[in-house]
C-alpha cells in the first residue's frame, strides 16, 4: 500500500508538486502521465524515497519514509525504484549487474541464478548477458536495468519511463506481461510513468494525471471518459484534460478551413 498525503515538493524557484495525494492499493498498476515537466519524475522519486518532499508525508505499508534508519531500511527491502536514466556499472557484465542486486534484495541464490537466466533470456540478451555494460546499445542497456528491477522480487516497483528508452517490440510486449504477472498473480504493486497512452490502456488499473504539479484526474479510463465526455482512446481523453485549448483549436481550424 502507498500513500502520498498532501505533498509539495520545490527545487526553490518554483513548486513542481501542489499538494498531491494519492493512495495506491496492494496489487494495484496505477499510470502518472501528463506532458513533460508536470511533476511525474518527481513524484515518483519522492514515493521512492530519493527526494523528501517540503511538505507532506509518504507512507509505505503505514510506515512513513524518511521517519528513522530502520524504518526506511525496511521499507527499501520492499521497494524498488528505477529511474528514468538509470546508474549501471559499465565495467560489469549484465550477469554480474544483476547477481549483485539480487544479493543487495537478499533473493535466494537457487531463486536468484535461475530467475537471472530467465530474464536474459525473456529480453534476448543470452549472449550479451556475459558481455561488458559499455559494449551494449541504449536500448540493451535499458533492457539490463529494467531486468535489475524485476531480478529484486519486490513487491512495489517504481518505474519512471519504463517504456521508453530504446526498448524494441519485443522488449515492449515482454514487459507489459510481465508486469500484468506481477500485479495479477503475485500481488505486486507498481506506479510508472510512460509517456505512450497506449501501454497504459493496455496495462493499467488506473491513471492518474498530472497537470501544473497537481492531480488533474485520478481514476479508471471509464472513469475518466466519462468525466471528459469522451468515448475516445486514452489520448483523445488527456487531450481533454491536459490541452481542452488544443481541441478547441482543432475544431475551429476545420470549421474555417475552406471547402
Amino acid at each position: 500500500m502507498i500513500d502520498v498525503i498532501d505533498v509539495t515538493q520545490h527545487y526553490g524557484i518554483r513548486p513542481v508538486l501542489k499538494h498531491v495525494s494519492l493512495h495506491v492499493e496492494p496489487g494495484e498498476l496505477v499510470a502518472v502521465v501528463g506532458p513533460n515537466g508536470m511533476g511525474k519524475t518527481t513524484l515518483l522519486a519522492v514515493i521512492a524515497g530519493v527526494l523528501c518532499p517540503q511538505k507532506g508525508t509518504v507512507l509505505i505499508d503505514g510506515m512513513p519514509r524518511r521517519h528513522s534508519v530502520e524504518m526506511e531500511l525496511e521499507i527499501r527491502r520492499r521497494v524498488v525504484y528505477l529511474p528514468d536514466h538509470p546508474w549501471l556499472p559499465q565495467n560489469r557484465t549484465g550477469r554480474e549487474f544483476l547477481l549483485g542486486v539480487g544479493r543487495v534484495y537478499e533473493v535466494a541464490d537457487d531463486r536468484l541464478f535461475d530467475h537471472v537466466e530467465r530474464l536474459l533470456e525473456l529480453f534476448d540478451l543470452a549472449t550479451e548477458g556475459d558481455w561488458p555494460i559499455r559494449s551494449y546499445s541504449n536500448g540493451q542497456k535499458h533492457k539490463i536495468a529494467v531486468c535489475s528491477a524485476l531480478v529484486t522480487d519486490a513487491p512495489i516497483l517504481i518505474l519512471d519511463e519504463v517504456f521508453s528508452g530504446g526498448l524494441d517490440p519485443a522488449g515492449i510486449m515482454a514487459l507489459r506481461h510481465v508486469m500484468t504477472h506481477l500485479t495479477g498473480r503475485k500481488q505486486a504493486t507498481i506506479v510508472m510513468s510512460t509517456p505512450v497512452p497506449e501501454i497504459v490502456e493496455e496495462t493499467a488499473d488506473r491513471v492518474v494525471v498530472l497537470r501544473d504539479g497537481s492531480v488533474a484526474a485520478d481514476g479508471t479510463l471509464a472513469e475518466l471518459r466519462n468525466q471528459t465526455g469522451s468515448s475516445g482512446p486514452l489520448s483523445e481523453v488527456l487531450s481533454r484534460l491536459v490541452h481542452p485549448k488544443t481541441v478547441e483549436s482543432l475544431k475551429k481550424y476545420f470549421e474555417e478551413s475552406p471547402s
